[in-house]
């Protein structure tokens, strides 16, 4: 099975998945928070209109985790407890 690396720890995905499918095929339907009230995040639209699911892909910020496809050994960092 390929892996993506979320955070430091490895992730299953099927190919052709996006990274948000993987992230919530793990059960993480929530992985930034806002930056007023602290908010929790995840897909919102899951076609790349909203900016709900930001990621951190091999060190580019700001991309939208349901618009990534997941490609085996890629580094995602998420906003848990901050912004991504």
């Amino acid at each position: 099975m390929n892996e993506i690396i979320i955070d430091g720890e490895p992730l299953p995905f099927v190919e052709g998945q996006t990274v948000a499918a993987a992230l919530v095929a793990a059960g993480r339907i929530a992985w930034r928070t806002t930056r007023v009230g602290r908010r929790p995040r995840g897909v919102f639209c899951g076609i790349g209109v909203c900016f709900d699911c930001l990621v951190t892909v091999d060190g580019s910020d700001g991309q939208r985790a349901c618009l990534v496809p997941a490609r085996p050994g890629m580094a995602v960092t998420t906003g848990e407890g901050g912004d991504a």
